[in-house]
């Protein structure tokens, strides 16, 4: 699905970094989209929206998924 989005839209390099650093990346290379660090585990809403990208982070604030559009 992310691949409807225009600009890039994933950032599998982030995986592994800290969640904060992964945000500011995020929305340094697309400035149309917010970069949210979220637990990993946590509830979120299940709608696609180009212009979020969740960075899901472990404990310890490292990036555990491939952070991307949706």
């Amino acid at each position: 699905m992310s691949t409807e989005c225009p600009r890039k839209n994933s950032w599998p390099e982030l995986t592994g970094t800290n969640g904060d650093y992964a945000a500011v990346v995020i929305e340094r290379e697309n400035p149309t989209v917010n970069a949210a660090v979220i637990l990993d585990g946590s509830p979120v809403t299940a709608d696609f929206r180009c212009d979020r990208v969740r960075v899901f982070v472990d404990g310890n604030r490292i990036v555990v998924k491939t952070p991307k559009s949706g």
